[in-house]
């Protein structure tokens, strides 16, 4: 049977072979199956599983990606052309968040509402700690800065890295994997 084992695929991709089975659950990969049951997925996984993983490091979740790759005929991959297309989209929330981050840094000695008092300049930007009356939070970052990513959008651990899993603890999730 054509195809590449699981393996081989989270070796040349960087990604864990969970992660390779969580996206597949996730419906943004798809393989075959030997008679045995061991997953074979086209050489094209891997051009796939780079748009997924750009498309991630924009900010991007799984099923934000899923509705991407939807647009796409039926278990292509993206082209050139198909990357232009959808990475246009992307570019203003880039920039959103580029400026959320430079807010950040341009701001990283001043207070940011989140309720500890501490600075100098808290006693003056909130006294009497005014910003808890917005919500709980560090509630004068960008919200951009603020949300939390869906627990989704890393897959499962890895068995190594789970607590109490034994290993080394270095495992790769989809999320972190260099």
């Amino acid at each position: 049977m054509d195809g590449l084992p699981i393996g081989e695929v989270a070796a040349r991709s960087g990604l864990a072979p969970s992660a390779l089975r969580h996206y597949e659950a996730q419906g943004l990969i798809t393989a075959t199956r030997t008679a045995g049951g061991a997953r074979r997925f086209p050489r094209s996984v891997l051009r796939r599983l780079a748009f997924v993983r750009a498309a991630q490091n924009v900010g991007l979740t799984l099923p934000e990606i899923r509705a991407a790759l939807d647009t796409l005929p039926e278990g292509r991959t993206p082209s050139a052309r198909d990357w232009a297309r959808l990475s246009q989209g992307w570019r203003d929330r880039l920039d959103e968040q580029i400026r959320a981050l430079e807010q950040l840094r341009d701001g990283l000695s001043s207070c940011i509402g989140c309720g500890c008092l501490s600075l100098t300049t808290c006693a003056l930007s909130n006294p009497g700690d005014v910003a808890a009356a917005q919500g709980a939070g560090a509630r004068w970052l960008s919200p951009l800065l603020r949300r939390t990513p869906p627990a989704s959008n890393a897959g499962p651990a890895p068995r190594a890295a789970r607590p109490g899993a034994g290993g080394s603890g270095r495992g790769t999730s989809a999320r972190t994997a260099g």
